[in-house]
């Protein structure tokens, strides 16, 4: 399983907390399609045999993008690679941009799955994040989408300044009441050299507290679950049947090819991540070359990020793979690192399977950092 990620670097505008690659002038999007479809051309070989089954159109805001410009990226995969009978096909979008008409065209086109940008379903976070639709805006175009499309995942944003957990449970049951199967959701973070963080530099927003978060991710987690929800990963929730096929390839550290400005990609042993500059990328692109640095993965880089994925997902570690993939000594660290972490019942061994415990699915990312190898090879 493989899969090809089109990043789309544009937004209306910019959003305070977000340090994504994008630009808010479109006036080089209908170069920058033809650069996408050009470099899906131009790394064709690099998928050999391997059989795509998912597309993911991320960004930036992919839905800003014409239904047109979107077939004609989907028609030149189809045209350079081996795609799946099925493939999952998902398109991140802003309630701004899902009028009626929108979502009529894009039920018409290959897409069908949307990840709706919905973030709060109250003014004042909206403003707070400056997003470019309101409340209204939010609500109305889940209903419309959720007529034509079944396969529906939308973003909700926790721990924000102010925002407290009556709040949130009431974004979370709205949230459930349009009858979506999927749900991501994420602790707000201050990004360096964004607006949120200049903000709360200078005293005009509350910093965000860990505390609540962690407080709005267990009210979230049980709620969730309580639905019928299965949280297969810390920030991903969905219901039987509807996992997000490009989040779970990801988690398990399948290949995937990043396509556009600031894309990354993964071929089981290098890592490679496009410049993030629209011109220079599309310079690049019109000559034929290919705007990417690589590194190769050394063992330890490989061992740490299978402990990162694994231990944020209900799959787990699995101490014997560690043992074959990386060595014995690799998977002894390991055990003997989370020993405190199984005392304190953060993380629990199932069979030959380490994982978080509920208590400690929050702090995954720390517990993970703690197994990390950094002197062997």
């Amino acid at each position: 399983m493989s899969g090809i990620y089109i990043h789309i670097p544009f937004c209306k505008q910019a959003c305070h907390y977000c340090d994504f690659h994008f630009s808010t002038s479109m006036g080089k999007k209908g170069a920058m399609v033809a650069a996408l479809r050009k470099e899906l051309r131009l790394r064709k070989d690099e998928f050999n045999d391997e059989v795509v089954e998912t597309i993911y159109f991320g960004g930036g805001t992919p839905s800003v993008l014409e239904t047109e410009e979107i077939q004609s990226i989907i028609d030149s995969v189809y045209d350079n690679y081996k795609v799946a009978g099925d493939p999952e096909i998902t398109l991140e979008a802003n309630p701004d941009d899902l009028s009626t008409g929108k979502i009529m065209a894009l039920a018409k086109s290959p897409v069908n799955r949307l990840s709706i940008g919905i973030q709060s379903f109250f003014e004042e976070d909206l403003k707070l994040m400056n997003r470019a639709h309101n409340a209204s805006e939010a609500e109305n175009c889940i209903r419309e989408a959720t007529a034509y499309f079944d396969n529906i995942s939308i973003d909700l944003i926790y721990g924000v300044p102010d925002m407290d957990n009556e709040r949130w449970k009431h974004n979370i049951d709205k949230a459930l009441s349009f009858g979506i199967p999927h749900i991501s959701s994420y602790a707000l973070t201050v990004e360096p050299q964004t607006a949120l963080a200049s903000f709360i530099k200078k005293g005009l927003v509350k910093n965000v507290d860990d505390e609540v978060a962690q407080a709005h991710f267990y009210i979230l987690s049980e709620t969730l679950e309580a639905a019928g929800f299965e949280s297969y990963e810390i920030s991903n929730f969905g219901k039987p049947g509807y996992f997000s096929k490009n989040n779970t390839a990801y988690w398990q550290q399948k290949k995937y090819l990043g396509i556009g400005p600031s894309a990354h990609s993964y071929d089981g042993v290098r890592r490679g991540w496009n410049i993030n500059n629209n011109p220079k990328y599309l310079r690049a692109i019109e000559k034929g070359e290919l705007p990417m640095e690589t590194e190769t993965l050394s063992v330890t880089d490989t061992y740490n990020e299978y402990v990162m994925t694994g231990l944020r997902t209900i799959w787990g570690v699995s101490l014997s793979r560690i043992a074959s993939d990386f060595g014995e000594n690799y998977r002894e660290y390991a055990l003997m690192q989370a020993e405190k972490h199984l005392r304190d019942e953060l993380l629990h061994i199932a069979g030959d399977t380490l994982l978080t415990t509920k208590k400690g699915r929050f702090l995954a990312d720390g517990l993970a950092s703690d197994l990390f190898m950094v002197n062997l090879g």
